[in-house]
């Protein structure tokens, strides 16, 4: 372990210079806004956000159609229990008009046998 040497201020400096040169080397190794590889990438990464949201728009489309048919539905079953109610109704005052005309009918027959 004798060849163990602890790094200077000099050399912490230059291994910090030499960092700063490399990101600054990558940075400018880098493709630019007009190169064509970037202009593919970026074409590519528009189309797949617009399939996303054609994607989007459709699943919103198909869910709006499914709660108008839902509504549709929601209504129908609301007739349909109105309707009953209603015929449920006529029914209860067709059969109360009965009981009152067989009951007129005996009443007017107790009368009449008195007489």
């Amino acid at each position: 372990m004798s060849g163990f040497r602890e790094p200077g201020f000099a050399d912490r400096q230059k291994a910090a210079q030499d960092a700063r040169k490399n990101l600054l080397n990558k940075f400018k190794s880098q493709p630019g806004p007009d190169d064509p590889a970037v202009a593919a990438k970026r074409a590519e990464r528009e189309a797949l956000a617009a399939k996303r949201a054609e994607t989007k728009a459709a699943r919103e489309a198909e869910k709006a159609e499914q709660k108008r048919i839902e509504e549709e539905a929601k209504v129908a079953e609301a007739a349909r229990i109105a309707r009953e109610a209603q015929d449920a109704a006529e029914k209860a005052a067709a059969l109360e008009a009965e009981q009152k005309a067989k009951r007129d009918a005996r009443y007017a027959a107790r009368k009449a046998k008195r007489k």
